[in-house]
C-alpha cells in the first residue's frame, strides 16, 4: 500500500470513530457555535439602555423637550420621574438609574431668552468605563441641544453655550478604573480558584481508587460532601480577604459600608463556587476534564457575563436571562455596592437572597449526584 493509501485508511478510520463518538462529534460542532453565538453578542462595547431618571424642576415644554433628546438619542431608557434627593439616592445606591437628569426651575423661559443655563447630571461611577461613555453621550446630547437654542436665540456659534453642563459622578469621582476592575478580580480569583479547587477533589478520590473505601465509610453523602467543602472553604475564604486587603493597600480600594456584611457576602458566595466545583467533580471521571470544565463554568461566564468588563443592560435579552445564572452577577452588585457605595443589607438583600438560593440549589444538586453514585 503506498503512502496516500495508508494515509486514507487512517482517515477513514477515524471518520468512523468520531461519527460513533456522538459527545465529541457535538463538542465539535456545538461548542464552537456556542461560543461565537455567546461571547459575539457579549463582546460589545457599544452602551446603551443606559437607564435614565430625570428631577424637573421647571415641567416646561422646552425641558420636556431635553428629555426627549436624551431618550430619541437611542443610548437612554427613562425610567422614573423623581422628585427629591433621597429619590436620587435610592435610585443610584440600588443600581436603578445609571444617571439622573437634573432641570432648574425656570429652565425653559431662561434658554428660550437666550440666557445662560446650567444643567446637572449624577452619573454612577461604580463602573468607570460605563460611566465615562455616559459621560460623552451627555456631553453631546447637552451640547446639540445648545446649539438648537443658540440659533433660535440668533446668538452666534463663537458665543458661550448657552446650556452648559454640570457632571457630578458618585461613588468614583476621578473615575478611577482601579475601583471598577478591583472588585471584578476579587470576584474573578475567589470565583476560580473554589470551583477548581474543590472540582479536583472528588476526582483525585476516584483516580486514586479510594472512592470505594469512603462509600464503606460510616458518613452519608451530604456529610461527605460538607467535609470536602469545609477545608476550602477556609482557604478561600482567607485567600479572598487577603485579596481584598492586598487591594486596599496597593490601589487604594476604599471600604465604605460593613465589614461583617462583606464577609458574609464573600462567604455566601463562596459557599456556591465551592459546591459548583463539587457538583462538576461528581460528573467528571478524570482531573483532566474536571480541570476543563471548572474553567468553562467559572472563567469565562464570570469574566463576561457578570457584568464585570461588559454592561448587561447592552446585551441581547436572551444572554440578559443566562446572567441570572452567573453568581459572580449578584455578587459584584454586593461588592461593588459594599466597597464603593457604602450601602447595606436593605439595598443588597436581592443580590444576597440569589447567591443564597444558587449555593442551596447546588450544594443540593452535588449532594444527590453523590448519593446516586454510592447506591
Amino acid at each position: 500500500m503506498t503512502f496516500l493509501g495508508r494515509v486514507l485508511a487512517v482517515t477513514r478510520k477515524e471518520l468512523r470513530q468520531i461519527s460513533r463518538d456522538k459527545r465529541t462529534l457535538l463538542i465539535l460542532l456545538f461548542v464552537p457555535a456556542f461560543f461565537l453565538f455567546v461571547y459575539g453578542y457579549a463582546l460589545n462595547f457599544d452602551i446603551r439602555n443606559i437607564a435614565l431618571a430625570v428631577e424637573d424642576n421647571d415641567q416646561s415644554v422646552q425641558s420636556r423637550q431635553l428629555v426627549s433628546a436624551f431618550v430619541r438619542s437611542g443610548y437612554f431608557d427613562l425610567i422614573a420621574a423623581v422628585q427629591d434627593e433621597r429619590e436620587v439616592v435610592r435610585l443610584l445606591d440600588t443600581g436603578g438609574a445609571r444617571a439622573v437628569l437634573v432641570i432648574p426651575a425656570r429652565f425653559g423661559a431662561r434658554a428660550s431668552s437666550g440666557e445662560h443655563v446650567a444643567v446637572q447630571v449624577l452619573i454612577n461611577g461604580d463602573n468607570a468605563n460605563t460611566a465615562t461613555t455616559v459621560m460623552g453621550y451627555v456631553v453631546g446630547i447637552v451640547s446639540a441641544e445648545s446649539a438648537r437654542y443658540q440659533v433660535q436665540a440668533r446668538v452666534g456659534s463663537l458665543a458661550a453655550p448657552l446650556l452648559t453642563l454640570e457632571p457630578r459622578v458618585w461613588y468614583n469621582p476621578e473615575l478611577r478604573s482601579a475601583l471598577f476592575l478591583v472588585p471584578g478580580l476579587i470576584a474573578y480569583i475567589a470565583m476560580l480558584t473554589a470551583v477548581v479547587s474543590t472540582a479536583l477533589s472528588v476526582v483525585r478520590e476516584k483516580e486514586a481508587g479510594t472512592m470505594e473505601q469512603i462509600r464503606m465509610a460510616p458518613i452519608s453523602p451530604a456529610g461527605f460532601v460538607l467535609g470536602k467543602t469545609v477545608p476550602y472553604f477556609v482557604v478561600s475564604l482567607a485567600s479572598a480577604m487577603g485579596v481584598v486587603a492586598v487591594s486596599m493597600a496597593l490601589f487604594d480600594l476604599p471600604m465604605r459600608g460593613s465589614w461583617p456584611l462583606l464577609v458574609g457576602s464573600v462567604s455566601l458566595f463562596l459557599i456556591g463556587a465551592l459546591a459548583m466545583g463539587l457538583l462538576i467533580s461528581t460528573v467528571a471521571e478524570s482531573q483532566q476534564v474536571a480541570f476543563q470544565m471548572a474553567l468553562l463554568s467559572s472563567f469565562l461566564p464570570t469574566l463576561m457575563l457578570s457584568g464585570f468588563i461588559f454592561p448587561i443592560s447592552s446585551m441581547p435579552a436572551f444572554l440578559q436571562g443566562v446572567t441570572r445564572v452567573v453568581p459572580a452577577r449578584y455578587f459584584l452588585n454586593v461588592l461593588r455596592g459594599v466597597l464603593l457605595k457604602g450601602v447595606g443589607t436593605e439595598v443588597l438583600w436581592r443580590d444576597l437572597l440569589a447567591l443564597a438560593v444558587i449555593a442551596v440549589l447546588l450544594l443540593t444538586l452535588a449532594s444527590a449526584r453523590l448519593k446516586r453514585q454510592w447506591a
